[in-house]
C-alpha cells in the first residue's frame, strides 16, 4: 500500500521543501495550499502528477480545514503521515510586559500554531487510523521550551508553541494505544516566510531542515515510547 501524507503550509519555505522529499521517497502528498498561487508548488504537481494534490488550506479556520478533509477523503482511504507545519509570526507580538500588548494579534497566532494543527490531526484522524504509520509530526520551535527560555518577549509565540508541544503530549498517549506516534521538532532557526517575507539573517536553508527531519521520520520506530520525542532538526532531544 502506498504511503501517503499530508502537509500543511505546503506553500514556500520548510512545508515545501518537506512536499518535495516526501514525493522523492515515493509518498503520495496531499499539500495544504494557504496563499492562492503558489509558483513553486504548481511546479511540483507538473512533475509529480499523480502523486502530489493541491489542496486549498487555511488552518485558521475551521471550515477551511473541514473543506480540506473532505477533498483528501474523496481521493484517499488512509494517511500515514500527518506534518503540521503552517505557523505565523506577527511583530505586533515583539512587545515587552512593560509596554501595550496586542491581544488581538497573539489571540490570532495561537488560533493558528496551536489551534490550527489540532483541527488538522482531528479532521484527519480518521484517515490517520486507517494506515500504517499513524505518525503525526509537529513543527514546534525552541521558543516553546519553557526550561530553556531566555526571552522577555514574543508571548504570543512562545505561548503558542509550549501548546503546542502539550497538544503533542496529550495526542501521543491516546495514538500509542493504537500503535501511532506524535513527533515534535524544532527545526532551527530557517530563512522562511513566517513574518511574510523571507528572513535573510537566518542561518539555516529550509531545505537542509527539511532533509535532517525527514530523515529522522523515516527512522520513527526507533524513537516510539510513552511520551513524543522533542527533537530539533540534527536529532538532538529538545527540552520542553
Amino acid at each position: 500500500m502506498k504511503r501517503v501524507a499530508c502537509v500543511t503550509g505546503a506553500d514556500r519555505g520548510l512545508g515545501f521543501f518537506l512536499v518535495r522529499w516526501l514525493l522523492e521517497n515515493k509518498y503520495k502528498v496531499f499539500a495544504g495550499q494557504y496563499l492562492e498561487e503558489s509558483h513553486a508548488l504548481e511546479a511540483l504537481q507538473a512533475q509529480y502528477q499523480d502523486h502530489l494534490n493541491l489542496i486549498p488550506l487555511d488552518i485558521g479556520s475551521s471550515e477551511s480545514v473541514k473543506r480540506a478533509a473532505r477533498s483528501i477523503a474523496g481521493c484517499t482511504g488512509h494517511l500515514d503521515l500527518i506534518i503540521n507545519n503552517a505557523g505565523v509570526i506577527d511583530r505586533a507580538d515583539d512587545a515587552t510586559i512593560l509596554v501595550d500588548m496586542d491581544d488581538t494579534a497573539m489571540a490570532h497566532i495561537y488560533n493558528v500554531n496551536t489551534l490550527g494543527s489540532l483541527r488538522v490531526s482531528n479532521a484527519l484522524m480518521g484517515l490517520l487510523l486507517q494506515g500504517k504509520q499513524k505518525l503525526i509530526v509537529n513543527i514546534s520551535s525552541e521558543a516553546g521550551s519553557i526550561s530553556r527560555n531566555q526571552r522577555i518577549n514574543m508571548y504570543g509565540y512562545c505561548m503558542s508553541k509550549a501548546a503546542l508541544n502539550m497538544q503533542s503530549s496529550l495526542m501521543h498517549n491516546h495514538l500509542r494505544v493504537m500503535g501511532g506516534q506524535v513527533m515534535v521538532f524544532h527545526p532551527g532557526w530557517l530563512q522562511s516566510y513566517m513574518s511574510g517575507e523571507k528572513n535573510e539573517a537566518a542561518p539555516i536553508p529550509p531545505e537542509e531542515s527539511a532533509s535532517k527531519i525527514m530523515s529522522i521520520v523515516e527512522d520513527h520506530k526507533a524513537h516510539m515510547g510513552k511520551e513524543p520525542v522533542f527533537l530539533d532538526f540534527q536529532g538532538e532531544p529538545w527540552p520542553w
